[in-house]
């Protein structure tokens, strides 16, 4: 992204060019990493953005061709959510982000795959086919940030923009091999996202390295008056050369190595702990007693949260409408049942059971309970380190197949990435190595609420100095 922006300080090559030279490539893409391509909309951005950089006070978006996940809304082209029941939904509005990076003159190639509704890890739950991963195509990109992710690591788009309840940035990023950010929860504004599980859905960025990561991050951070959720906070400038980690605190939580974690992952993440520690950086040891309970809560509170937002799709406001002919409950039916895919079905059941009637207290009351608890474990660690390391994942990118019919393992595959969710921190998923087939593996770095500054710069440092970024597929 940065080096996109040198190029067309330099006049080395324009946006329109860049711009073009993209279309053309995702128009070739095998990966199925886009759902919709904006070419008019982004030729047209890409013109205006050559008019900006001749002003001295142009951004370095000005021109960067970007892409955007299909749940967050773009005015004039469709939103998806890779649902049958959205298949055809044009908003009439840009969501506050789409809106932030057009106004820094960011060009929008078009909207990138996810599994339905947000809802999996693996991105093959879309209605419009899966997405595959560029390192092997005969794999998982990862989810549900999937075309995202992909599109960046097959170099389709400049950065792109993903969405996050339970590791969908992260866990993509690192089946990757890129860097993906999950900010706060309220640092950016969730206006035009469409919902899954408000109180855990976080919009972010993702690129090839921390530093173009920083830079959307600093694009569409801030408060917003359209979401009630948004942050009033004085955010600290992202230093683009990193930080010095002397001094700094690494807490390592015993919690995330043992069991359950592939050998090689654990190898590559140790790995990138101890260049951390060999940066300067103080490596003390931690405990988080109650991230063991963090993916049943997940699945009761955000399961809960899917049957209340998405009851708005029965056929009658937007969106696909079938069985009108049987009367008004046929049509909900019809609709809903037609509409909606497996996964998407099995979460609407899961969270109208958590909500019913004789089960509230019994378990939605019960894991917001223990999700207190496991953000008062952080909020100790953090009185211990500055920054929490461990894997991101416990596993690399397994084949498309492999857990198609299996997924209480897929769910599990999200047991490192759900704590921040549940807690609304901010995490960060880099390169840190590879397994022994070639396949990427990813850190996660965790820190206080409001310090992707650190995050930032700490993934920065690190990248300047392992390199691990600019291996690429």
């Amino acid at each position: 992204m940065l080096e996109t922006a040198r190029r067309y300080r330099k006049r080395k090559e324009s946006p329109v060019e860049e711009t073009r030279r993209l279309l053309d490539a995702i128009k070739r893409d095998t990966l199925n990493s886009f759902i919709t391509i904006d070419e008019q909309g982004a030729l047209l951005s890409a013109r205006s953005a050559e008019d900006l950089l001749d002003r001295e006070d142009a951004g370095v978006l000005a021109g960067i061709p970007v892409a955007v996940k299909d749940n967050i809304c773009t005015c004039g082209v469709r939103t998806t959510c890779a649902s049958e029941i959205l298949a055809d939904f044009v908003p009439a509005y840009d969501a506050t982000v789409v809106k932030k990076l057009k106004d820094q003159g960011a060009v929008i190639l078009g909207k990138t795959n996810l599994d339905e509704f947000a809802m999996g890890s693996t991105t093959t739950t879309s209605c419009f086919g899966p997405t595959r991963n560029p390192w092997d195509p005969s794999r998982t990109p990862g989810g549900s940030s999937g075309g995202s992710a992909a599109a960046v690591a097959a170099m389709l788009c400049a950065g792109a923009l993903g969405s996050d309840t339970g590791g969908s940035i992260r866990m993509p990023a690192s089946f990757c091999g890129i860097t993906g950010l999950k900010p706060t929860y309220g640092s950016v504004s969730r206006y035009g996202l469409v919902a899954f599980a408000s109180s855990l859905d976080q919009i972010g960025p993702m690129a090839a390295t921390a530093r173009d990561a920083a830079v959307l991050f600093d694009a569409i951070k801030g408060h917003d008056p359209l979401d009630s959720t948004s942050a009033l906070h004085d955010y600290a400038p992202t230093d683009l050369e990193g930080i010095d980690l002397r001094g700094v605190r690494i807490g390592v939580p015993e919690d995330f190595f043992g069991p359950g974690l592939n050998p090689e992952v654990e190898s590559a993440v140790l790995s990138g702990i101890a260049e951390l520690a060999d940066m300067g950086a103080q490596v003390v040891d931690i405990r988080l007693p109650h991230v063991r309970y963090g993916v049943a809560v997940y699945y009761i509170v955000a399961t809960a949260e899917a049957s209340s937002n998405l009851a708005r799709y029965d056929g009658v406001r937007y969106g696909m409408r079938a069985g009108e002919s049987g009367g008004l409950r046929n049509m909900y039916l019809q609709t809903r049942s037609k509409g909606f895919g497996a996964e998407v079905k099995r979460r609407i059941m899961l969270g109208t059971y958590a909500l019913s009637a004789g089960y509230y207290d019994a378990y939605y009351r019960k894991a917001s309970q223990v999700r207190t608890l496991i953000a008062d474990d952080f909020r100790a660690a953090f009185s211990l380190c500055d920054i929490i390391a461990g894997p991101t994942t416990p596993v690399t990118a397994f084949g498309l197949d492999e857990m198609v019919d299996d997924p209480l393992s897929i769910y599990l595959l999200d047991i490192y990435t759900i704590p921040a969710n549940l807690a609304g921190l901010p995490a960060l998923s880099i390169p840190c190595g590879f397994d022994s087939r070639g396949l990427p593996v990813g850190m996660q770095l965790m820190a206080p609420h409001f310090r992707e500054d650190l995050l930032l710069g700490a993934g920065i440092a690190f990248q300047d100095r392992t390199g691990h970024h600019k291996v690429r597929p």
